[in-house]
């Protein structure tokens, strides 16, 4: 993966070593720096809290020389075009993993309950458990990957992952398997908070949204094939054959990953043009400059436990705990409808295992087509926003968000984008209800599939934009609210439908998603002025 980019600064020490992907370069260390911000962030505050949201009106219009300067620092990543996509493709395939993990299990509940001669009460104990850890592991993931670098934390959440699956697929007993499956869990959840945090190094605001969507496929993706392949290994190779298949699946995405993938956390290598420490190279650039001099200029970093606690700041952050919570809301409808999927289907329509794992395609299908739709959408508004204030967007070196409406240029794709997915969670329901024909909810769990997961996707995507100095910790953030809100409702939605009938149920959870549009114009309309605010009190603060 060694390539040279031309946008990438060139070494001011003829005798410098170099990174398989940049040049180390004197410039490279203003990459992190921050942009001065002057007065007009202040008054672009003032202008989105009067009420910009819906039109970006000419509240920001007012300094458009200030709108339009760009920056003349240094490129915002120097990787290149090809270098960028290859590391985005495993990225991808590593997201893929968590949400896989969790569902490929599902079909062999009753089988393990046998082999172990166990009830499902306690099989279900090691759902609950590894959602717990699904929580929690994202929170001390993400932190160590902002601080020590991506390339370090994927390594040690996927060996974690290829043990826990290698002694899950040998063991048979029961305390080993809640054991296990809590250590698969934190080891594979790991990884979600870092797929965002590398889009968020290598991409600026202006061309995030398609990257997010690639990676936002991959994560949706998981649901759905999951219990298809679990039915498949369950059901001809037995149950074991579905840790085994976890555990060479990750062996051999890690070995393309150790070989070739840039470290890219701005935290460590800046833009791209910094080179890391030896130890978090990739074999591929250690062996093609071994007979270099070894550079005196790379800096040597001190490493620290990461700190969990650094999620609750940003979970404790006005703006941020809005963001978070109608995100969750917008995911509990995305997991219920996974969820009772299997369960519905096998008690309306009589299905087994496998025909109820093929029933989740659609589902999947639809996740990963709108997402990766929605990133160039998003992308587009910012874009036509951009356009109509005067700001001129620098994809080299990045943009200043202190003098863009961020949170509008995100928040209006989601309006349609909800509301159809409110429409359909109620017709999903009560064609569950009155048992229609097979063709009616697969189709409109097709269209759940395409329109929940992508209001959330956005949120994803403004998260990341509004961390940019730590977005590994705020997607974990993110999972964590979304987590403990996940394990409350999967606890209680069995009940939900007993009590209130299938079509009534996903008639609350719709309306509890139509509850969120208020909020959703109140960060619309305020979260401009709220950073601007947070921006001064932490300069004060500096001082």
């Amino acid at each position: 993966m060694a390539e040279k980019d031309e946008n990438r600064p060139s070494p001011d020490h003829s005798g410098s070593h170099r990174h398989d992907i940049d040049a180390i370069s004197v410039q490279s260390s203003l990459s992190d720096a921050p942009t001065a911000r002057d007065t007009t962030s202040e008054k672009l505050g003032e202008s989105m809290n009067n009420g910009i949201s819906a039109q970006v009106d000419e509240g920001i219009l007012g300094d458009p020389e200030n709108m339009t300067r760009v920056s003349s620092g240094p490129a915002y990543s120097t990787f290149s075009n090809n270098t960028k996509r290859w590391t985005l493709a495993l990225v991808t395939a590593a997201s893929f993993v968590s949400p896989m993990t969790a569902n490929i299990y599902f079909p062999a509940l009753n089988p393990i309950a046998d082999d172990l001669n166990i009830s499902i009460s306690l099989i279900n104990l090691t759902l609950t458990s590894y959602m717990i850890f699904q929580g929690l592991s994202p929170t001390i993931f993400g932190d160590f990957g902002d601080m020590a670098g991506r390339r370090p934390a994927y390594i040690v959440a996927f060996s974690i992952y290829i043990g826990a699956n290698i002694g899950l697929a040998l063991q048979r007993n029961f305390v080993a398997l809640l054991i296990l499956r809590c250590v698969q869990s934190a080891g594979s959840s790991g990884t979600l908070a870092l797929g965002y945090a590398v889009v968020a190094d290598i991409s600026s605001t202006g061309e995030r949204g398609k990257y997010m969507g690639i990676v936002g496929a991959g994560i949706n993706i998981g649901p759905a094939l999951g219990p298809l392949l679990g039915g498949i290994l369950s059901q001809y190779l037995g149950w074991p054959a579905i840790f085994w298949f976890c555990a060479i699946f990750s062996a051999a995405w890690m070995i393309p990953f150790i070989l070739s993938a840039p470290e890219t956390c701005r935290n460590v290598v800046g833009n791209g043009s910094i080179a890391p420490q030896k130890w978090n190279r990739t074999l591929l650039d250690i062996y093609s400059h071994r007979r270099d001099v070894p550079d005196q200029n790379v800096p040597k970093r001190k490493l620290k436990f990461p700190n969990p606690l650094k999620t609750l700041y940003i979970v404790f952050d006005k703006e941020m705990a809005i963001i978070l919570c109608i995100n969750a809301i917008i995911y509990v409808a995305f997991i219920l409808t996974a969820a009772t999927l299997s369960t519905l289907f096998k008690e309306i329509y009589g299905y087994n295992d496998l025909q109820v794992g093929l029933c989740y395609l659609p589902y999947g299908f639809g996740c990963a087509f709108a997402v990766v739709a929605q990133g160039r959408v998003l992308d587009w508004n910012y874009r036509r926003i951009a356009k109509a204030i005067g700001f001129t967007i620098d994809r080299k070196r990045g943009n200043d968000l202190a003098k863009f409406p961020i949170e509008t240029a995100r928040i209006q794709a989601i309006y349609p984008i909800l509301l159809a997915g409110i429409v359909t969670l109620i017709g999903y329901g009560w064609a569950l209800q009155v048992e229609t024909s097979v063709a009616v909810p697969l189709v409109l769990v097709f269209l759940i599939g395409m329109f929940v997961p992508t209001s959330f996707s956005v949120l994803n995507t403004l998260i990341v934009d509004l961390n940019p100095n730590a977005p590994a910790t705020a997607t974990a953030a993110n999972n964590l609210v979304r987590c403990m809100f996940g394990a409350a409702s999967t606890a209680a939605i069995d009940h939900m439908i007993e009590g209130m009938g299938r079509g009534w149920c996903f008639t609350f959870l719709a309306l509890l998603n139509l509850a969120m549009i208020p909020l959703l114009r109140l960060v619309d309309k305020r979260g401009m002025g709220w950073r601007a605010a947070k921006a001064k009190r932490e300069a004060l603060r500096a001082t």
